[in-house]
């Protein structure tokens, strides 16, 4: 499974920002996939995944800002991000498990600014 990342780049704090991730395959035999991300100096951590069946899971420190989706006839799964803040700088991944490999993305830098 090849994933690619998009859409990320320059936003002030408190603006909006949708990343996409688009697959080489399917995502409708893709069960779990996502966005994870890492800041500088920090691990990778947990954005958010959807899985086939409708089924999301987020971060706690999201706090309703951003929203996942798949989109079955691209191929492709969104991240949407509101109100983003400074401590959202990172590079995103894109994420995707159809079984018990996990495949990820190149990473998509997104830079919160005043």
């Amino acid at each position: 499974v090849q994933l690619q990342a998009s859409g990320g780049g320059l936003v002030h704090a408190g603006g909006s920002m949708r990343l996409s991730c688009a697959a080489s395959i399917s995502i409708s035999s893709i069960y779990l996939m996502g966005w994870y991300r890492q800041a500088p100096g920090k691990q990778r951590e947990l954005v958010a995944v959807a899985t086939t069946d409708g089924g999301t899971n987020y971060a706690g420190f999201l706090k309703g800002r951003f929203t996942i989706s798949r989109d079955n006839a691209k191929n492709t799964v969104d991240l949407q991000m509101v109100s983003l803040d400074f401590e959202d700088t990172a590079v995103y991944y894109c994420y995707a498990r159809p079984f018990a490999t996990a495949y990820w993305g190149q990473g998509t830098l997104v830079t919160v600014s005043s």
